[in-house]
């Protein structure tokens, strides 16, 4: 007999287990499986054995740092399903596994109960069960409720004492469990919140000033926080804050020459002041960023960097380790390109160098130097055109360290490639939002993002402009296209984000291309950001809804309902508890629209369980109207306002 046919008959003799369709998962076990800390994970499996044994099952779990598992045990369902859940109270990379085992007692009791029903005799079954509490496994409380029944049974010779549901219990975790299976390990990602939820305000720092061509400081930044906080954002986010080399440096309008006094772009990173791990003296230095953090946090406000991995001709690592860039047959170094883009400014380091070992650790370590100076927040540009498996090893290095920091991919790519990026261990992902204008393909996109698997370990963040991108949709100015698409994004995903400028409709793009004429990112702007006509109060009546409304601080419990007019969207959303409903309809055209919104079938959590939506009150004004029908017809101005928010109420 060969080794596989005994091992195999081996498994048999013991009664193997089989443990299939655990969730959740995410390629069968290859990538974590995000969530939150504080919640409750849902987790099921198909468990089952050959016999007629009573199985008992468990989830055991740990942080991938510690040695001893918690455990909580799964109950069955129906059909060999087995469910339950646990609640991890802190943050960080955990495994979790599914145990199945025989219990021995419960199997003995099983049967014993059907023969005593038969009228059997069960004189020696009794005899054979009470011996099974003399082998139990336990102590204290539990050790005394065996060894009571125990007693009872010797005492009367009734069987009646080794079937109470007290023995039961406390036999359930005193036995030995001989053939005890475990699956294999899963991993989880636990995250705090700000994971989930959040809403981002994108500001290029140099551009903060008030007097025109001087360049801004983290001073000015600092004044600035009022007005953005007021505005109730949670996050700010810098472009690169690091020196910008002087070599081919780019001039307005991405112009090859750069004019006396033309600042550069911020990502072309690195100059004789320092590289990544260095600050651009013109905004101050680390005393006055960690002055900013310091006034950050006073507003409830995080501050994420922008983490580039490319460099200017001019950044000390083409001098300390030349051997980490390419160059061409010529002997000239091969600058970034992206054709037909072409970045003069910028060469990228060579991660397939004889030495990319050393240049791994030198980006882990930037990114470490930051962690420890407060930032817990990365926006990391262009992900995908750099190795995946250097992102799935550089987020684990830090975050073993740094539990808390949150990892933004800014990938706008193929869609797998960003599913990629996210499932390796990107807490957040870009999408494609930002190009979604037809009620069709929101609703399409949002389903699949909200729909198993992706829902698992995707967790957008729906920017509507970036410095990058202005687009199509924008380019007109008009007030009511721009609240439409910052109410989609707020509402629609549970984070979301601007680009400074948008509050004040900017709007002037390279004619026939989605990019900002004038960009800041080659050149220093002021601005007058309380100036007629912007869309301040707008922005921070949305955000207070947010705040105030759990459901919108989520992405996945959305449903969108049926509204006859192509040019409307609506949509409910539920928080994870359940305590909060939201529904919410968005027009996506200029015209005046009157709908009726269907809301019979929506259910919500009331002290008394389930009830179906009896009011709506007015997130923005306060009015309640009460359903009729089971729906409700709303009246739509876009001129005034293209969103009308609702709280749902029995």
């Amino acid at each position: 007999m060969n080794k596989t046919a005994q091992s195999i008959q081996s498994a048999a003799a013991g009664g193997t287990f089989h443990i299939e369709e655990i969730f959740p998962i995410v390629d069968g076990g290859r990538y974590a499986v995000k969530r939150i800390v504080g919640e409750p994970i849902a987790i099921w499996a198909d468990i089952f054995r050959d016999g007629h044994e009573v199985i008992a099952a468990a989830v055991v779990w740990r942080r991938e740092q510690d040695q001893d598992w918690q455990r909580s045990p799964l109950r069955y369902d129906v059909n060999d399903r087995w469910g339950g859940s646990f609640v991890p109270d802190q943050v960080g990379r955990y495994v979790y596994a599914i145990e199945a085992w025989t219990d021995e007692f419960a199997t003995w009791r099983h049967s014993f109960e059907l023969k005593l029903k038969a009228g059997q005799d069960v004189t020696l079954d009794a005899l054979e069960g009470a011996a099974m509490l003399t082998k139990a496994r336990a102590g204290g409380d539990t050790a005394a409720i065996i060894q009571r029944h125990c007693q009872a049974y010797l005492e009367t010779g009734e069987p009646e004492p080794l079937l109470t549901p007290e023995l039961r219990d406390a036999m359930a975790d005193s036995q030995a469990r001989p053939d005890l299976t475990r699956s294999p390990p899963l991993p989880l990602m636990i995250d705090r919140p700000r994971a989930r939820s959040g809403a981002w305000y994108e500001m290029v720092p140099r551009s903060q000033g008030t007097t025109p061509g001087q360049h801004g400081t983290f001073r000015d930044c600092i004044n600035r926080l009022p007005d953005i906080a007021a505005m109730g954002f949670d996050v700010i986010y810098f472009t690169p804050i690091h020196p910008i080399g002087k070599t081919n440096r780019k001039g307005r309008n991405n112009a090859l020459t750069a004019e006396p006094g033309d600042p550069g772009s911020p990502y072309a990173i690195g100059g004789a002041e320092g590289g990544h791990d260095a600050i651009h003296p013109e905004l101050g230095t680390l005393a006055d960023f960690r002055a900013f953090l310091a006034a950050c946090k006073l507003v409830e406000i995080e501050v994420a960097l922008d983490i580039a991995v490319q460099c200017s001709p001019d950044h000390p690592w083409l001098t300390e380790h030349p051997d980490w860039f390419r160059r061409r047959p010529d002997g000239t170094m091969r600058y970034a390109e992206n054709p037909p883009k072409k970045y003069e400014d910028i060469v990228n380091p060579d991660f397939a160098c004889d030495d990319a070992g050393s240049l791994w650790n030198a980006l882990r370590d930037v990114v470490l130097f930051w962690a420890e100076q407060g930032v817990k927040i990365f926006r990391v540009d262009n992900p995908h055109t750099k190795p995946l498996p250097f992102w799935e090893w550089l987020i684990h290095e830090v975050q073993l360290q740094h539990p808390d920091v949150i990892f933004l991919a800014e990938a706008f790519t193929r869609p797998k490639v960003m599913q990629g990026l996210a499932k390796l261990g990107f807490t957040q992902s870009y999408t494609y939002f930002t190009w979604r204008t037809q009620k069709w393909e929101i609703e399409q996109y949002l389903n699949e993002l909200a729909a198993y698997p992706m829902r698992e370990y995707y967790r957008p963040n729906f920017f509507v402009n970036t410095p990058d991108i202005l687009p199509y949709h924008l380019q007109s100015g008009e007030p009511w296209m721009f609240k439409s698409r910052l109410a989609l994004a707020a509402t629609l995903s549970g984070t979301y984000g601007i680009y400074n400028g948008f509050e004040l409709l900017e709007h002037e793009p390279i004619p026939g291309k989605e990019e900002y004429l004038n960009s800041e990112k080659y050149e220093i702007k002021v601005r007058d950001w309380d100036q007629p006509g912007n869309l301040k109060p707008y922005i921070r009546d949305i955000n207070r809804v947010r705040r105030a409304n759990a459901a919108l601080l989520q992405t996945s419990n959305l449903r969108f309902v049926g509204i006859d007019d192509s040019n409307v969207i609506g949509f409910v959303k539920q928080s994870v508890d359940g305590s909060n409903t939201v529904a919410v309809a968005i027009a996506l055209s200029r015209d005046y629209h009157e709908v009726w919104f269907p809301l019979g079938d929506v259910q919500i959590e009331t002290s008394h369980g389930l009830s179906n939506v009896a009011v709506l009150e007015n997130l923005i004004t306060g009015e309640r109207v009460p359903l009729e029908w089971g729906g409700v017809r709303l009246r739509i101005d876009p001129n005034r306002d293209p969103a009308l928010l609702f709280r749902c109420l029995a």
